[in-house]
């Protein structure tokens, strides 16, 4: 049996542990232990397991990835955002009216500022916010012609939308009616809301648009109309037709002291040769709205107005045209023909301005109303109240006045004493 060849001992190299502490397996380097191998693999374990951590922390799962928003879905919430802001600065509308209304010393104060903050420019940051995409009623303000876009067109069309929305404000307005710019508020949100929202009656309705006309016709007249700098900014024909319009109004809303000026800064027609001047567009716009009115208050209002015509130099044709109007409310007839006080009133207006012709114009219309016997008895009797009214108002004015006479000496006597 041979021996096997001893091998060798090879010299430890720099930097080893001490022989001591070596373990030879016939090499030179140190063999870990049991437990410094349970230590390495743990910790080698441990960092595996944070590296697969932070690797499944970045890469992202199925869960935390939201689902893609569709354009329908999007739009959705726009809208939703959009009807949030528009909520929201509806109850500020209405914190601002329910303040004015309760403070009597700065109620003209807080209207006016109210009616500056809804004219206010929207910009583009409040823009976004608030309009959404497809807004029906307003069009794109890359497709406007102006670019410009208010607060109040954006309201204007949200109260249509949303009536439920304008109801507490149109309340506190209704409250404010006598108050200034409570009409020109009015005017700027519900424009569209009174012509496209169910109105509940014909009372409703004529009080709501002649708010509207009102709130209007006084910015119009008094801040554009009347101010040269201010008509320049618009079309000539857009000026035509806003004074065209006016024409109609100013009288109702006791205007009329601004005729003057009105007429001196009314434009020029294409047909002014045809039709005449200033004075000529105006009575015929006016004669047009008196034969369109079918109320008798407002028609009484205007008759009453008529007055201020006395004096303009009218062609014939005009002149014609306005006495055959006022005549036309003279004649008595059914309900659909005009009222006793309106007949009355119409007689009075006709006979100032038209003097020449007065009596011959009242036996025409004697003699056509014999023609009608079953108006007889209804005449009479208002003939006979009419007497005893003027023999009544006629006695208490003698009376009354012979009473001042009586106490005048008196006073007089004693003021000297």
């Amino acid at each position: 049996m041979s021996k096997s060849p001893v091998m060798p001992i090879l010299p430890p190299p720099l930097n080893s542990p001490a022989s001591a502490a070596r373990h030879v397996y016939g090499c030179d380097w140190t063999a870990p232990t049991t437990s410094q191998k349970r230590r390495g693999e743990h910790s080698r374990e441990e960092q595996r397991t944070n590296d697969e951590k932070r690797i499944d922390a970045a890469r992202p799962s199925v869960r935390s990835v939201p689902r893609r928003a569709t354009p329908r879905r999007r739009r959705r919430e726009m809208r939703a955002r959009a009807a949030d802001h528009l909520e929201a600065l509806s109850l500020e509308i209405e914190r601002k009216l329910q303040k004015a209304l309760n403070s009597n010393s700065q109620r003209l104060q807080l209207l006016q500022q109210l009616f500056a903050d809804i004219a206010l420019k929207v910009d583009d940051r409040a823009r976004d916010v608030i309009l959404s995409t497809n807004d029906d009623g307003i069009a794109p303000v890359d497709e406007r012609e102006d670019t410009r876009l208010c607060f109040y067109e954006i309201l204007a069309n949200h109260f249509v939308k949303v009536p439920e929305s304008g109801r507490r404000i149109l309340d506190l307005i209704v409250q404010l009616w006598s108050q200034s710019f409570a009409a020109n508020i009015f005017a700027l949100l519900f424009h569209r809301w009174l012509f496209e929202v169910p109105l509940d009656g014909k009372e409703v309705s004529l009080r709501y648009s002649s708010a509207l006309v009102q709130g209007a016709t006084n910015y119009l007249l008094e801040e554009v109309a009347l101010v040269p700098d201010q008509l320049s900014k618009i079309s000539v024909q857009a000026g035509r037709g806003l004074f065209l319009l006016l024409s109609r109004f100013m009288l109702f809303y006791d205007q009329d002291h601004l005729l003057a000026s009105f007429l001196e800064h009314f434009p020029t027609f294409p047909n002014s040769f045809l039709v005449g001047g200033p004075a000529d567009y105006y009575v015929i716009e006016l004669t047009d709205q008196l034969q369109k009115l079918k109320v008798e208050p407002v028609l009484l209002h205007y008759l009453s107005r008529l007055t201020i015509l006395q004096g303009l130099e009218l062609r014939m044709s005009t002149s014609t045209r306005l006495k055959a109007c006022l005549y036309s409310f003279t004649s008595p007839g059914g309900p659909t023909y005009p009222t006793r006080a309106v007949r009355h009133a119409a007689w009075n207006t006709l006979d100032l301005l038209f003097p020449v012709g007065r009596y011959p114009r009242h036996v025409i219309s004697l003699f056509f109303r014999l023609l009608y016997p079953w108006y007889w008895p209804s005449s009479c009797w208002n003939f006979i109240m009419t007497c005893v009214k003027t023999v009544y108002y006629y006695i208490l004015n003698l009376i009354v006045s012979s009473w001042e006479n009586m106490r005048r000496p008196n006073h007089q006597r004693m003021h000297r004493d």
